[in-house]
């Protein structure tokens, strides 16, 4: 079902979920400490801006430790569908991470909770306990729904097939970039049957981390063109970039200006001269764009899609997107 508000978003129903969300997406890794790092407040304010332009729905994660942010630019609206994920393995620590969430949060109730980047059926199982504490949260009332991430054709194709799982969030764009076991093709053909099994799927990383940015225009129009997905998340950190997604989201045709403003604003990861080269971040990127040399990091940006998850790993808080 697809419902237009009143500011021209389009909002569609995730799945058999029975939880409606704006096409748009709001990407909240962009605002934490492992990209722009902005104080809760700030953030907040970007939220909220978005959420008063009809944004109904946030994707986030314990690992981006940006809770406080949505905490902040949720206060006026209570039913925003918030998303998050843990990387969580067994029942007491995803229990951990559920009651986390809720308490920072300050919500009852989680829309989503999902198990984090998973990449197969095998990790899938290796995560069974934590999936099961998932079940009895919603049998709860703790979470509303329960999904994956993934970067992974195998663990979409797995997901689909678990009746647990009611959303998958996979990664998917105009070249391929990022998906760690086949092609483009091969994600979208997986993706349309996991929609036929009545999963609900909203789409990530569909300007690359930032490498298509040269390509916006082809990129989204690309991802706005795929109808397995009830929405597309994509990553902000300021005003302008929501009010340029808001046009394109509702099927406005942004002005040239609107678009150098943001695309003249590219983003890189960048590691700090004092990097020990202790390989934490290798043994992390699923990419395989970092590798140690000479004692040092080095980042290879045609593999890197700015996720910043390295960052997450690093114990010398040497690397950061900028």
């Amino acid at each position: 079902m697809v419902v237009i508000g009143a500011l021209g978003l389009e909002y569609r129903e995730l799945g058999k979920t029975g939880i409606k969300v704006s096409r748009l997406c709001f990407g909240s890794l962009t605002i934490g400490p492992l990209q722009a790092n902005l104080s809760p407040t700030n953030g907040g304010k970007v939220i909220k801006y978005a959420l008063e332009q009809g944004v109904n729905f946030i994707d986030t994660a314990e690992l981006y430790d940006n809770y406080e942010h949505i905490k902040e630019g949720t206060k006026d609206f209570p039913d925003t569908v918030i998303v998050s994920k843990s990387y969580a393995v067994d029942y007491d620590e995803m229990k951990e991470s559920v009651e986390t969430a809720r308490k920072r949060l300050d919500r009852d109730t989680i829309s989503i909770f999902m198990l984090h980047e998973q990449e197969s059926g095998l990790t899938l199982k290796g995560h069974r306990r934590a999936l099961d504490y998932l079940v009895w949260a919603k049998s709860q009332g703790h979470i509303k729904a329960i999904g994956i991430s993934t970067h992974a054709i195998r663990a979409v194709h797995a997901a689909a097939l678990i009746p647990e799982i009611d959303v998958i969030h996979p990664l998917i764009n105009l070249t391929g970039i990022g998906i760690l076991d086949g092609t483009r093709r091969e994600m979208e053909e997986v993706t349309e049957f996991a929609l036929s099994t009545g999963k609900g799927l909203y789409a990530m990383k569909v300007l690359g981390g930032g490498s298509l940015i040269p390509k916006a225009k082809e990129a989204f129009s690309y991802a706005l063109n795929l109808p397995q997905f009830s929405s597309v998340a994509v990553g902000m950190r300021r005003k302008n970039e929501v009010d340029l997604n808001i046009k394109l989201f509702s099927g406005e045709s942004p002005k040239e200006d609107d678009w150098n403003e943001v695309t003249s604003q590219p983003r890189k990861l960048h590691i700090d001269s004092w990097c020990t080269g202790c390989g934490s971040c290798q043994r992390r990127c699923h990419q395989q764009a970092i590798t140690v040399k000479d004692n040092k990091a080095v980042v290879d940006h045609e593999k890197c899609v700015l996720c910043g998850y390295c960052a997450a790993v690093c114990p010398e808080f040497a690397i950061k997107v900028v």
